[in-house]
């Protein structure tokens, strides 16, 4: 299943830049990240079989072993493409939300989108590493 980031502004260089890098390059799935300015811009057509899910302050507080495990399920199911969008500085409106599959959040705090990016593509490896019996997540 490809794991595509679909997000609003550019990332250009810097440490958040390396950040995604850094955690993309370790996920053995297929990743992929499109980047949209700010406003306007085309959203890449979905694939056949897609589900959409939206970084949004009114979304779920998942835990990375549920996210993981949703992960999975969508992926056993013949889920052929995650699709990531985030958003611009204003998010996203109550029509957008409609579509979504699952609104996720990062927790109660408002995280910029530069670094949002950054944490999605932690939380994506960590995903696929508990999916894998990788040793990298511990909890408790």
């Amino acid at each position: 299943m490809l794991l595509h980031i679909v997000a609003r502004g550019r990332i250009g260089r810097g440490p958040e830049a390396d950040l995604v890098a850094r955690y993309l390059g370790r996920v053995a799935w297929p990743t992929k990240v499109t980047e949209l300015p700010d406003s306007g811009g085309r959203v890449p057509a979905p694939a056949s079989s897609s589900v959409t899910i939206m970084l949004d302050e009114k979304g779920a507080a998942l835990g990375s072993v549920a996210f993981a495990e949703k992960l999975g399920r969508w992926r056993d199911d013949g889920v052929r493409e995650a699709r990531f969008l985030i958003g611009a500085a204003d998010g996203f409106d109550d029509a957008a939300r409609a579509g979504a599959d699952l609104l996720l959040n990062f927790g109660a705090l408002t995280w910029p989108h530069m670094l949002a990016r950054a944490m999605l593509a932690e939380q994506l490896w960590r995903a696929t590493s508990i999916l894998a019996g990788h040793p990298y997540h511990r909890e408790g």
